[in-house]
């Protein structure tokens, strides 16, 4: 479903701030593998989503989701490919419209079509089916505007429109990290039942070890823009914390300044 074969990604080349991202990065995420990420602060974790969504673009390699190489599509021609939920709670949602407009929207990502066709009678019970799974009374509160809600709210919205069209890549970017600890279980809870229940492929970052072996059937570790250790689904089972901690030890130069890493 993802192919990312020898890529890089160079920031200011060439200047007193060059910054080397990704280098000669390759994965496979087959149909259905949740794969976690961790590795310290500027290992390349934001980088390599932003690269696979359409942000940035790469120096070197190629990028092929579901058989089809976007390294030139534009990240609004990616939209059909890529579902993403970002750190922010603001990030992925419209403030001032209501969340059925949102959840329109999202419903009609990557075609063109007008919001006022998106909010229909046959949406409007989809949509409260699928807000009522999140057993949050938001399928009561169509017609508020999501500014109103929670972070946690917004944040477990944000990850029902990314699922909404059945993506071939979800994307999730520390999506519980500004999230305090009640909200972030809620919304780690709601993550691995969504993803399951769509069987969707996807890529989580997290600064969370826990949380990287809780959810998931694979693991990886990035330091400096390459992938540093790999956990299969077996492998990932008997992974705790520490053990995760003492392979991080092994990486000349990493180190835990991230506290969160614990846990």
């Amino acid at each position: 479903m993802l192919t990312i074969d020898g890529v890089g990604k160079t920031f200011f080349p060439g200047s007193v701030n060059e910054r080397r991202a990704l280098t000669d990065l390759d994965l496979r995420l087959d149909e259905g593998d949740f794969v976690t990420v961790i590795g310290s602060n500027g290992a390349g974790k934001s980088t390599l989503l932003n690269a696979i969504a359409g942000r940035i673009g790469v120096d070197t390699g190629r990028i092929d989701i579901d058989g089809t190489t976007v390294n030139r599509l534009p990240e609004h021609r990616r939209a059909r490919y890529v579902g993403r939920v970002f750190q922010d709670p603001m990030a992925g949602t419209a403030p001032d419209l209501t969340i059925e407009q949102n959840l329109s929207l999202a419903l009609l990502r990557g075609e063109r079509r007008g919001l006022g066709r998106g909010v229909t009678k046959k949406r409007r019970e989809r949509f409260v089916e699928e807000l009522r799974s999140l057993e949050l009374g938001l399928e009561d509160r169509l017609k508020a505007k999501v500014g109103l809600l929670s972070g946690g709210q917004r944040q477990a919205l944000s990850l029902l429109m990314a699922g909404f069209t059945r993506p071939r890549i979800l994307l999730l970017d520390e999506h519980t990290a500004a999230l305090d600890p009640q909200r972030a279980a809620l919304v780690t809870s709601l993550t691995g039942s969504i993803v399951a229940q769509g069987g969707l492929t996807t890529l989580m970052v997290t600064h969370n070890m826990q949380q990287a072996i809780a959810l998931g059937n694979r693991l990886i570790m990035m330091h400096e823009g390459r992938i540093v250790f790999e956990a299969d689904d077996a492998a990932k089972r008997k992974l705790t914390v520490e053990a995760l901690m003492a392979e991080f030890g092994k990486v000349k130069g990493a180190s835990f300044d991230d506290r969160a890493m614990l846990g």
